[in-house]
């Protein structure tokens, strides 16, 4: 099994100009502003190259070693330096983004089993780390070994490569599907938190769109307006989600209970949903 599927290639700036949109995709800044209209048109050559420069920031960005190397030395009882607490952030930041880029370009808009597995684990075993939890440290450690193995990880590397990307129709279909979802989420007064976070997983979805079409066209403006407008919401309910998770550990109120969209989420919300096209 080889990968030999033939992918564009971007220049070192455009990657950089992707580490640092993916970088800002939670910062609040409420100054952010919407194009009056947001135009779901593309084409079949934008949504292959933003595929393609995904998988480059994936597959540029670390090696196999170097991820291994910094769970087996948390595995052994060391703890990370802050390089290299910085250095498991971005690796795990590159599988989200990519994940997400299967999610949004892929005919079947899912990302691949095993793929979507380690980006989970990997979620798991930095929040082991971060709250010194030995016991799922040793856990997460062992999960990931084995997907992290040779044979898995050439397994997951084919899939990457050799994905069934949509159609131009397809695509749009799918985000006015998403954009539809949110506006019934959003109909409601009260929000359970799995809703909270289904809302949250299309806004980092999307995010995620427009963080990697403002990389290749830097002269985009409006895919620039929008992503640093989507990233706003994306912090706030990051924030927000922090604080429910806090709250359900304490004690102090169920995760799954109905609440209120704070106002600074739901407005910019409202604004998004006036300004698409669905």
């Amino acid at each position: 099994m080889t990968s030999s599927k033939k992918w564009k290639k971007f220049s070192p700036e455009t990657l950089q100009l992707l580490f640092t949109a993916v970088d800002e995709d939670d910062i609040v800044n409420q100054d952010a502003t919407l194009p009056e209209v947001i135009d779901f048109n593309c084409t079949q050559e934008n949504i292959n190259d933003n595929y393609a420069l995904c998988l480059q920031f994936w597959e540029d960005g670390f090696d196999r070693p170097e991820l291994l190397g910094l769970v087996r030395k948390l595995a052994r009882g060391n703890g990370f330096t802050e390089a290299e607490r910085m250095q498991y952030k971005y690796i795990r930041a590159r599988y989200k983004h990519l994940r997400f880029a299967q999610r949004l370009y892929s005919k079947s808009h899912m990302s691949s089993s095993m793929f979507r597995q380690t980006t989970v684990f990997l979620g798991h075993f930095q929040d082991a780390f971060r709250n010194r939890n030995k016991k799922n440290i040793s856990r997460y450690s062992m999960i990931l070994y084995m997907y992290l193995s040779f044979p898995c990880w050439k397994l997951v590397h084919y899939g990457l490569r050799h994905p069934e990307l949509d159609t131009v129709s397809g695509f749009i279909a799918d985000r006015q599907q998403q954009i539809l979802t949110l506006r019934q989420l959003i109909a409601k007064p009260l929000l359970t938190g799995t809703e909270f976070h289904d809302v949250r997983k299309i806004i980092s979805q999307q995010v995620s769109y427009y963080d990697t079409l403002r990389s290749i066209d830097p002269g985009n403006l409006d895919a620039y307006k929008i992503s640093r407008f989507l990233s706003n919401i994306n912090g706030l309910m990051g924030d927000r989600h922090d604080v429910m998770v806090a709250d359900k550990l304490s004690g102090r109120r169920p995760y799954e209970e109905p609440a209120l969209l704070d106002d600074n989420i739901r407005q910019p919300l409202e604004l998004l949903l006036e300004r698409c096209p669905v």
